[in-house]
């Protein structure tokens, strides 16, 4: 147990009671309708400097990008059991499900027991990565990397995950990255 103690100490430094506007904002920044016109952007950011035809290859490379990490992510989120099995696997529950923890901010209970690893860090964090890497624009680097932060943040004053939970995600995510931008460029060369 002494191993997550960092990972515990700085989640309680980071988990407050914001209020009822900060809970419905980081709510908010957790979902998905918030960012449409930010997805919208990247879009039309792709389009303009690959027009039709790379703007299509970028969604299969995203897709197929941003799906890797959701797929990896879920496995270890939804292998709990595992935990009993193999003791050194690395599982545990969510902040909110951690009766050690009884001193936290919980917005909502909505979900599953598990979360090593953040399916929204490695999600967005893929999406950040391989967006910024195929835009290329430093502005645009700088605005898509601080979205990314603000949901990886939200995951922590949610109570859905422990910052070691959004690394791993985080982790996951640049990895898929790297490989849908490979995708990209090879497709793109195809044509």
């Amino acid at each position: 147990m002494n191993t997550v103690r960092w990972d515990w100490s700085l989640f309680e430094t980071l988990n407050f009671d914001g209020g009822e506007l900060f809970d419905a904002l980081m709510s908010a920044v957790s979902g998905v309708t918030m960012w449409i016109p930010f997805y919208l952007l990247i879009l039309f950011l792709v389009w303009r400097r690959y027009s039709w035809r790379g703007l299509l290859l970028f969604l299969l490379s995203v897709g197929v990008a941003m799906g890797a990490s959701d797929l990896v992510a879920g496995i270890f989120k939804h292998s709990g059991p595992l935990a009993e099995l193999w003791p050194e696997f690395p599982v545990r529950p969510r902040p909110m499900f951690t009766e050690e923890l009884s001193d936290m901010h919980v917005v909502s209970f909505d979900h599953g027991r598990y979360g090593t690893v953040s399916a929204h860090a490695a999600t967005i964090v893929s999406l950040a990565l391989l967006s910024s890497l195929v835009v290329a624009r430093r502005w645009f680097t700088v605005v898509v990397w601080l979205v990314a932060v603000a949901v990886c943040y939200s995951r922590i004053y949610l109570a859905c995950h422990f910052p070691q939970d959004i690394l791993l995600g985080g982790l996951v995510g640049i990895v898929s990255a790297i490989l849908g931008y490979i995708l990209f460029r090879l497709l793109c060369k195809r044509g």
